[in-house]
């Protein structure tokens, strides 16, 4: 696949978010979520801060807003309504305080926080204390003028409430800021009314509420429950209005309802707490949310602080983690199940939904990459199915490279897999090993789990193997660690001393070093050597799981079959639960990094060893911080002879010059 172009990217992306944005904004037909918006509309931002040059007028990332609807007049805002700059986490709250201290050398500020509705911003415009105008925020600059709609909002006062302590807000202009929404209760009452009367239901409030208040028939806006909640206040003299939690309290007495969750806080630590808590009520708010604002509460302050480019410098839009996003398909690997069944996943640039860093998902089965049409190279949008199973819900086919193939299935299995056989079974989805069981492929699995150079289970063996899967005590790789001697007995294979001395050489091995664990899973292509570099580059077995195929490959020896071989066993949801219910049972693999005399040296053994056998003189070598190769090399420093050598070997060293030794020299270097 021909490699994608920053300067090609940037134009499909602007061309698709204009699309989207007319759609939305123009139309009120939204194509895509604002998830799915949001995502596409980072990775160009982060094209353009990494590629400055390819910035132009026209992008997206440089305006706010949509263009306007020609059905409403144009009206210039006497301020800009400007959009705010995105934060996802702690840190970047942290760094934006620091921005604020550094500017405001010196100067000790309270913070404001409020609830993000997720509505449509708009601003009332009171001259003398009655209603005289209502602009949407248009591009910011300009909005429509959406009075006569306004006016039919049931919680929007026509005229402003006296109020002792504000008298002032009645004479001359006040503009009062606020977010038109649509609650949940009345959302959901209306789609039972659609429901009723056959028609099609809504999308989602934010959508339904940004298309009503747009409709030229005020009647029909009338019909439409809509609220509106204010979150500023806004005079031709700014030291009316002194700071952001003032302007909440005058909203409230002059008759406009606001969140009554906004609070001051005075640590950025209790403004963090609030974020939290926030999110533990957000869907028990009677509306939508995307965040929480964090503002400089002072507005002397706050208007000093200025405005870069579109934003603020003392306001972030504290963004909760989206539950969609974009990624490109880097590749798509076949994981092979416990019960012989090939399941495709596919492989993306790391992408986090729902607050969590994704770098896969299952794509089930070869009718479903049909169904999606998902190819490698593709964009595509990944959701979490009950928040928790990333799922591949889409393909963005107007950002389809042109020269992508459509998958080849059962081509795909033959290049991944070519030793193996596969067949389809009659009405089955999906594709299994030909000739293996479940059972076969599971009692293969423990012996290679227990086997010697693996965990070196003592007793678990062949038979013992054979006779606790049969008997149905072990159901995948894990259960071994619940078995019991009661458990045993009932078997005609136990009396109570093996019983009682198998369960004790399966404790034993409930800390295992790394490599030997990573060796004993049984991943396809990772021997012994595999699994030491493994465990030297991720150092725990969480940290290789959430390895991707770039970061694979960078492991010397590893290249992109193998780490396909990994990332598809990690990626296999069988195998997700496995480690989960290692973790649960006390199986922790530790990691010790191996140093030793023999540090950063690489050994051969060419013959027969009548010290010890090959297995333990690789275990050596490699406890003393040492490396066994299987194969001489330019980069071997020993090769060990033995009896009965062969004379390659030998031949490669003198032409590699290498320096060869004999046993005894060996078992003094290992000693």
């Amino acid at each position: 696949m021909t490699p994608i172009q920053p300067n090609e990217r940037v134009v499909e992306l602007r061309k698709l978010l204009s699309d989207y944005s007319y759609q939305y904004h123009v139309l009120d037909n939204p194509l895509v979520s604002d998830a799915v918006y949001d995502s596409l509309f980072g990775e160009l931002k982060k094209i353009e801060a990494e590629h400055p040059e390819l910035i132009t007028l026209d992008s997206p990332t440089q305006r706010v807003g949509g263009e306007l609807l020609s059905g409403f007049k144009k009206v210039t805002h006497s301020t800009r309504m400007l959009s705010l700059n995105d934060v996802f986490d702690r840190s970047d709250v942290e760094a934006w305080v620091k921005r604020t201290d550094k500017l405001l050398p010196g100067r000790q500020h309270e913070f404001f926080a409020d609830i993000k509705m997720d509505g449509l911003a708009c601003a009332l415009i009171y001259q003398d204390g009655v209603l005289t105008q209502a602009i949407t925020r248009g591009d910011s600059f300009i909005g429509e003028d959406v009075t006569a709609n306004v006016r039919t909002i049931k919680n929007v006062p026509l005229s402003l409430r006296r109020a002792e302590g504000y008298e002032n807000f009645l004479k001359g202009r006040t503009e009062i800021r606020g977010e038109i929404v649509m609650l949940k209760k009345d959302f959901q009452a209306l789609n039972i009314k659609q429901e009723a009367a056959n028609k099609p239901k809504f999308a989602n409030p934010r959508n339904l509420a940004a298309g009503t208040i747009r409709q030229l028939d005020p009647k029909l806006v009338a019909e439409r429950p809509l609220s509106f909640n204010a979150y500023d206040l806004l005079r031709d003299n700014p030291a009316e209005v002194p700071t952001n939690m003032f302007a909440y309290e005058a909203v409230s007495a002059l008759g406009l309802k606001r969140n009554q969750q906004a609070a001051v806080f005075d640590k950025l630590s209790d403004v963090m707490s609030f974020v939290d808590y926030v999110e533990k009520i957000r869907d028990e708010l009677p509306f939508n949310i995307d965040g929480l604002v964090i503002k400089v509460n002072n507005r002397a302050l706050f208007a000093e602080l200025g405005v870069v480019g579109k934003q603020p410098r003392a306001a972030v839009a504290y963004k909760y983690a989206a539950e969609q996003a974009t990624t490109i398909v880097k590749d798509i690997v076949i994981s092979i199940g416990r019960t012989g069944a090939a399941t495709p996943v596919a492989v993306f640039d790391p992408v986090v939904v729902a607050g969590t860093t994704v770098r896969h998902a299952s794509l089930h089965n070869a009718d479903e990459i049909s169904r999606l049409d998902i190819r490698i190279g593709d964009t595509v949008v990944i959701f979490k199915a009950g928040d928790i199973i990333p799922q591949v819900e889409s393909v963005v086919m107007e950002l389809r490279p042109k020269d992508i193939k459509a998958v080849d299935y059962e081509q795909l299995l033959a290049e991944q897999y070519p030793e193996l056989q596969f067949e389809r079974r009659g009405e089955d989805v999906i594709y299994r090993v030909k000739g293996l069981s479940g059972d076969l492929i599971l009692k293969r699995a423990i012996e290679y789990y227990a086997s010697k150079g693996a965990l070196d289970i003592d007793t678990l063996g062949e038979k013992n193997v054979v006779a606790l899967v049969e008997a149905g005590l072990v159901k995948d790789l894990a259960d071994i660690y619940t078995l019991t001697s009661d458990d045993l007995l009932k078997l005609d294979r136990f009396a109570t001393i093996s019983a009682n001395k198998l369960i004790k050489a399966i404790n034993e091995k409930k800390n295992p070093p790394l490599e030997k664990f990573i060796l004993g899973l049984g991943i396809r292509h990772v021997g012994t050597q595999t699994a030491i570099d493994l465990a030297n580059k991720f150092e725990s077995i969480e940290n290789l799981a959430n390895a991707d195929l770039d970061e694979l490959q960078l492991v010397d020896g590893i290249g992109k079959v193998v780490a396909e071989s990994i990332v598809a066993w990690f990626s296999d949801e069988d195998n997700e639960r496995l480690l989960k219910k290692f973790n649960e049972l006390g199986v922790v693999p530790y990691y010790a990094k191996k140093t030793g005399k023999l540090n950063g040296k690489n050994f051969v053994i060419t013959g027969s060893l009548s010290g010890m056998s090959r297995d333990d003189a690789a275990d050596r070598i490699r406890q003393l911080g040492g490396t066994f190769q299987t194969a001489v090399a330019k980069d071997t420093d020993y090769l060990v002879v033995g009896e009965k050598v062969g004379a390659s070997k030998l031949k490669k060293a003198e032409q590699y010059d290498i320096k060869v030794i004999n046993e005894s020299d060996f078992i003094e270097m290992v000693k």
